[in-house]
């Protein structure tokens, strides 16, 4: 089962808060890729290229360009669980 994104929001200190279809909400710290996968190490490199993070079509994942993205999958799976705060 895929849990599908809603929305994406890059926070700072290179986080992001992920939106899922069913309400659930997960915090993604994109920094623990920088060293496993060097396409990412752009994101610190490129000047405003992490705040450009966008939901993919059908919210199956989230990419910032052609070479960098992130499956929903792997967002639910290793994001950690967070309650929006109501404002």
């Amino acid at each position: 089962m895929f849990h599908t994104i809603k929305s994406v929001q890059p926070l700072e200190n290179y986080i992001l808060l992920i939106t899922f279809k069913d309400g659930a909400t997960k915090i993604y710290d994109v920094k623990i890729l920088f060293e496993e996968i060097d396409a990412f190490n752009d994101l610190k490199n490129i000047k405003g290229l992490f705040e450009q993070v966008k939901v993919d079509v059908g919210g199956y994942g989230i990419s910032w360009n052609d070479e960098i993205d992130l499956a929903c999958e792997e967002l639910w799976n290793n994001g950690i669980s967070h309650e929006r705060k109501e404002s």
